[in-house]
């Protein structure tokens, strides 16, 4: 995914600009969500191979590579798109475990389509934005939502990439470790568009 060099995108949240002020988890040691709750702003690691995290029944207790960033802090924390594009995908994947609120939005940058997941987000987050309806660079297009309504998971953003359509707002957040080189094909480092976070 060469070529985006040369793009300004807008920040998808308010973390600091510095690295230092970000705390970078390792969930290859597990998920503990009262420590990520410790810290102001966090990130969760692309292609990272995550241990004792993905424990609700969809995940067959073989997916664990993961193929977004996450980006941790409170809930109710504004979201924004980083680029002008579509809201192509909208809906609630309320299944324990899940993305709780999701939207997918199509950009369009350079010869193809980029599509963008934004997960665990608030239900207000549903009514923010209208479907096939254009978004703006720096639009703010959704809050965080809390445990009870994202999954059960501690607040944060799973923001993913995906060079094909989705065909609705959702993408497998982690997959098998068999699936990974095809997946990371798929699905492009984040920090393509978000910068070197860490």
């Amino acid at each position: 995914m060469k070529g985006f060099e040369d793009y300004n995108f807008a920040k998808v949240m308010d973390y600091p600009d510095r690295k230092e002020d970000l705390f970078v988890f390792d969930f290859s040691k597990g998920y503990d969500a009262d420590f990520i709750t410790t810290k102001e702003w966090g990130i969760g690691k692309y292609n990272e191979q995550r241990s004792n995290m993905y424990l609700a029944s969809q995940f067959n207790n073989e997916r664990n590579i993961h193929m977004g960033i996450d980006i941790w802090t409170k809930a109710e924390s504004p979201v924004y798109s980083f680029w002008d594009g579509e809201l192509a995908y909208l809906q609630n994947n309320d299944q324990p475990g899940d993305y709780g609120p999701t939207m997918v939005i199509k950009y369009e940058l350079g010869s193809r389509p980029l599509y963008a997941l934004y997960g665990h987000l608030s239900k207000k987050s549903l009514e923010m934005v209208s479907l096939n309806r254009p978004v703006k660079k720096g639009q703010k297009i959704a809050t965080l939502g809390s445990q009870e309504v994202n999954g059960g998971w501690a607040p944060h953003l799973h923001f993913q990439l995906s060079v094909e359509d989705p065909k609705e707002a959702d993408m497998p957040g982690v997959v098998a470790p068999e699936n990974r080189e095809e997946a990371l094909e798929t699905y492009p480092d984040p920090r393509i568009v978000l910068g070197n976070l860490y």
